[in-house]
């Protein structure tokens, strides 16, 4: 058991993301023993597993008590191993809220991507992976609704490149979709509240609409502060 915790680990530092199919993770989300051994040997190491049944992925994350030593070594905090401006900041809510939400009210509805209606007896069934109800959404359209707030296109161009090269999301011609780490690395309980008087508003300069959904795209980064620690945890493989 010690050597597959071991293997499980080392994979994750190599890959950064394994999907939840795979045999070690199931066995981590199955078996408490397991899980026990595995979150001890990452907490000694101040880290922690990070999974989400709205995910398809698992993944590491820094610890709270060890992002001060990480992230707290320079004169200024480092709010994140991306380096995300705060445009960068507040396009990955955006595109958070724009893809996850979505994607999750399908989930608990039992609803498929294509499917037009729900399911009468859908909730008697395992909940829909989010690659069968992510959809995604369209650059053009993107550019257009927050082009002029996110920096204009070549600004938002950047950020989607880094965003897609560090796994938050993967681009197929004009779509944007859910990368592996889009529905992972938000904390959602944490950041909810903030985020409306957050990235949002320093970026956007405007009062952002209390919609559901944008109060609940506030779920997933609010400030640069914020973002430190969920954005990503996860150790730069190199």
């Amino acid at each position: 058991m010690t050597e597959d915790a071991q293997i499980l680990i080392a994979r994750l530092l190599a890959h950064q993301t394994l999907r939840r199919e795979d045999k070690l993770v199931k066995r981590a989300l199955s078996d408490e023993i397991f899980r026990t051994e595995l979150d001890t040997r990452l907490k000694a190491c101040g880290m922690k597993f990070i999974d989400n049944v709205y995910a398809d992925y698992v993944t590491l994350a820094l610890t709270r008590d060890s992002e001060s030593k990480v992230f707290g070594t320079k004169e200024t905090w480092q709010n994140n191993n991306f380096g995300l401006a705060r445009d960068g900041v507040a396009l990955l809510v955006v595109l958070w809220s724009l893809i996850i939400l979505p994607k999750r009210e399908r989930q608990e509805a039992h609803q498929l991507a294509e499917e037009d209606q729900n399911d009468m007896f859908g909730k008697e069934k395992p909940l829909p992976r989010a690659e069968d109800t992510s959809i995604g959404i369209s650059y053009r359209a993107l550019l257009a609704d927050f082009g002029d707030k996110l920096g204009k296109k070549t600004r938002m161009d950047m950020n989607l490149g880094q965003l897609a090269r560090v796994g938050f999301i993967e681009r197929k011609g004009d779509m944007i979709l859910e990368g592996p780490l889009l529905d992972l690395l938000m904390d959602t309980d944490t950041l909810k509240d903030r985020i409306i008087n957050g990235a949002l508003s320093d970026i956007f300069h405007l009062p952002a609409p209390r919609t559901p959904a944008v109060i609940a795209t506030a779920t997933d980064i609010a400030t640069d502060d914020d973002v430190r620690s969920n954005e990503e945890a996860v150790p730069d493989p190199e």
